[in-house]
Formats: C-alpha cells, structure tokens, sequence
C-alpha cells in the first residue's frame, strides 16, 4: 500500500475522530450526566427527555459499534491489511451518516415542545466536517 499524503490524512482524521468519540460519546454511554457536565451532551431541560434518550442511544451505539469498528479499521489500515480497508470503510460510512441523522433531528425538532437547544451553531460546524471527512475518507480507501 503506498503511504501518500492522503494515507497520513486519513490517520489523522480517523485518530482524531476516535480521540472526541471517546471523549464526546463513550464516557456519556457510562454516565450521561457527566456528558452534560462535561458540555458533550445536551441536558433533558434543552432536548427534553426524548431527545437525550437518542442522544445516549447514539452514545452507547458509538460505544459498542463505532468506537471498536474505527479503531480496529485504523489499525488494520495502517498494517496495510485487507480486513483494515473494510472495517474502515464501514466505519467512515458510519462517519457520513450519523451526523447527518443528528442533523435531520435538531431541524426537526425545533418546534417540538420542550426543544430549547437555543445555539445549534456549533452541531452545523462540527456535524457537516465529520460528514465530509467521512465520505473523504471511504473515497481514498475506496478508490
């Protein structure tokens, strides 16, 4: 496998991404509390019960699924290793989609009773960058 510019990238994006999944999602899957209190997750006085019940089963699904699928594709990637390309390639699908997802809820509940996420500008900086540094990312290992 040749280790070009884009190779390097894509580590970096994927250690990157694994470092805030860990902290951003991971820990809140334990304790969604401390999630709030760490200003990783929204609190049920904002989203309302509803809404942090999809926020903790994206965190617990990241934990069980996400977290353990881009560490091992990273790995197996950077070993140039047939079963890295496919595990990371379905964890960078992982990647496009879900911010997406979280996207689509945030529009649509707007107007939902008891939706009070009053400053969503940081989800439009940090949810469309992992999108596209997702779809980036199954572009280079793909081609």
């Amino acid at each position: 496998m040749k280790r070009d510019s884009g190779f390097w990238m894509l580590q970096g994006f994927g250690w990157l991404l694994l470092s805030y999944l860990v902290y951003a999602q991971a820990i809140p899957a334990f304790d969604y509390d401390m999630g709030v209190a760490m200003g990783t997750q929204e609190s049920a006085d904002v989203i309302t019960e509803v809404g942090t019940a999809f926020w903790y089963g994206f965190a617990l699904g990241d934990l069980l699924v996400y977290i353990p699928l881009l560490a091992a594709g990273l790995v197996g990637y950077w070993l140039g290793k047939g079963w890295g390309r496919i595990l990371l390639s379905a964890a960078l699908g992982i990647t496009a989609y879900w911010p997406i997802v979280c996207l689509a809820a945030i529009v649509a509940a707007r107007s939902a009773p008891g939706w009070n996420l009053v400053n969503e500008t940081p989800y439009w900086i940090v949810l469309p960058l992992i999108t596209l540094g997702g779809a980036w990312g199954l572009w280079h290992v793909t081609r």
